[in-house]
């Protein structure tokens, strides 16, 4: 097993012993670009290969509309920060229902931001010894806190982060380039007012990304 997938498994030896009475709320944070969705992704297989359900989720998936997302305009890092997500429809259709007491009755995603519409909605039933893995920007808000049994956070520096961006997507790797003003300075916000490593209950180094390693 090389030294990624070993790290990988020996944190899904952590997080399977999580609330093993109840649904665990576990949710991946880092700046965009950082990797989430893949470390999610494997991460959530490791887990399922030890026996527990995983649900994967992203706050990709309940985007605000465009009408909402730019009301400050097209390029303010202050709307991508505050207005990118609609968090009581998260709260509502995700994580009330699989919070102790909840129904188990959710909606992985709502709205499709690449298509600006709502989403068939599609309503399942969860597993009570489910792990949800949800990953996402901003998952450290106030208003997010609660939620979490656990939270990582995947330090990635931003020339790092937003390379893989531009090799995902075509964009600068400039992390100054105007064209990512919008995201960079809109993530510096959310680090500065949220302080996402201090909350967190893991920090990961994911620079490297064959070589993650737990800072905290």
């Amino acid at each position: 097993m090389d030294k990624r997938k070993k790290f990988l498994s020996g944190l899904a030896d952590r997080l399977v012993l999580t609330s093993p009475d109840r649904i665990a709320r576990i949710a991946i944070d880092g700046v965009d670009g950082a990797g989430k969705t893949t470390f999610a992704d494997e991460l959530g297989s490791f887990i399922a290969s030890k026996g527990r359900p995983v649900i994967r989720a992203s706050v990709d998936g309940f985007h605000n509309p465009k009408v909402v997302r730019y009301r400050h305009g097209r390029h303010s890092p202050k709307g991508f920060f505050e207005d990118s997500y609609d968090y009581p429809a998260l709260k509502q259709h995700l994580l009330d229902p699989l919070s102790p007491g909840g129904s188990r009755i959710y909606r992985r995603a709502i709205f499709d931001h690449v298509t600006d519409d709502i989403v068939p909605a599609i309503d399942l039933e969860a597993s009570p010894s489910s792990i949800l893995l949800i990953d996402g920007i901003f998952l450290h808000r106030p208003e997010l806190l609660t939620y979490w049994d656990v939270s990582v956070f995947l330090r990635t520096d931003f020339a790092v982060s937003i390379a893989r961006c531009a090799s995902r997507d075509g964009s600068s790797p400039d992390p100054e380039a105007p064209s990512n003003r919008r995201y960079v300075e809109g993530q510096r916000l959310y680090l500065r007012t949220c302080q996402p490593e201090a909350k967190a209950t893991l920090v990961i180094d994911y620079n490297d990304l064959s070589l993650p390693s737990l800072v905290i």
